[in-house]
């Protein structure tokens, strides 16, 4: 996903010379043709992410449309602060693109383990909080956040199921997307971990069993509707997140629907849940341990349907 972010920035930055871009002192391989290209729209803040918000901050203020870039947990948990009080509280235009989201980076420990992220950042007022599931969503997000006054926080997955744009599809910020159509079950997924979902989906056809899929690339502003449709239209809604269920997809889902008075047939949330997530190893292993991986979804799935659990109402 961030190679495809970094292509979108060029042809924006060509376009607008507003646009800047700040990295802490990360993904020179990934950034050297924005760097060739844009020398003047371009700084690297070294390993100092505090001081690398502020800046954005600052350029914010001064006209600039800014965009910060780092590793997942140092783009924002080492700043928040910051974020928080200089960029978000002044209603800044800075994009906080957060590289490696859920288990992307796995085999580097907790440190880099970004599953707490969209907790933190939907809690702060006025902060829309993007997770692309494929490329597609990606490019249309970095060209989308680029337009959004306020503060946006975009998360990057290592992983990507290509591109999922349906015939004649247009993309709008805020708007969950219809990716598979059915009845029998939800299944509801934000970030790259949509690639296991459309596996799911896939062995779930071949048993007869037809999901409907929803890509929530935009977790705030929060798409309602199409969430209360799901609820009355299908057997229940599954949610899958690589990230913690406290305060992530899920909890948003489950909010809002009970908000709005609609209550789906059954609910469960499928991501990680009490302790750290301290085992190591790659992306696919860590999904297989904490089960969120294709397998888990299929296997809650037929338990749900088979078990005949409470009535939908409204």
């Amino acid at each position: 996903m961030r190679d495809v972010f970094i292509a979108r920035l060029c042809e924006l930055a060509q376009a607008d010379p507003r646009i800047m871009l700040i990295t802490g002192d990360l993904g020179f391989r990934v950034l050297d043709e924005y760097m060739d290209r844009f020398p003047k729209q371009f700084l690297n803040a070294g390993v100092a992410e505090q001081n690398m918000t502020a800046l954005a901050t600052g350029m914010a203020l001064e006209g600039h449309i800014v965009f910060t870039y780092s590793i997942a947990n140092f783009t924002f948990m080492r700043c928040l602060e910051q974020i928080r009080n200089d960029a978000a509280y002044h209603d800044c235009n800075v994009n906080v693109i957060s590289v490696g989201a859920g288990f992307s980076y796995g085999q580097l420990g907790i440190s880099h383990h970004a599953t707490e992220d969209i907790t933190i950042m939907r809690s702060l007022p006025g902060v829309t909080v993007a997770s692309p599931g494929d490329d597609w969503e990606t490019a249309e997000l970095t060209t989308a956040i680029t337009q959004t006054p306020g503060v946006c926080y975009l998360r990057l997955d290592k992983s990507s199921p290509g591109n999922t744009q349906r015939p004649g599809e247009i993309f709008r910020l805020g708007q969950t997307r219809v990716l598979r159509d059915g009845t029998d079950v939800t299944l509801a997924a934000t970030g790259g971990i949509m690639s296991e979902v459309l596996k799911a989906a896939d062995t779930l056809a071949e048993r007869g069993i037809h999901a409907r899929v929803l890509s929530t690339h935009t977790i705030k502003p929060f798409d309602v509707a199409t969430y209360a449709n799901a609820a009355r239209e299908t057997g229940g809604i599954i949610t899958v997140e690589e990230h913690t269920v406290d305060g992530g997809l899920g909890s948003v889902v489950a909010e809002s629907l009970l908000e709005a008075g609609v209550v789906p047939r059954f609910f469960q949330r499928i991501g990680l849940r009490a302790g750290f997530s301290s085992v190591v190893g790659t992306q696919q292993y860590l999904r297989a341990v904490y089960g969120i991986d294709a397998e888990t979804i299929v296997s809650a799935v037929e338990r749900r349907l088979g078990a005949g659990t409470a009535r939908r109402v409204a």
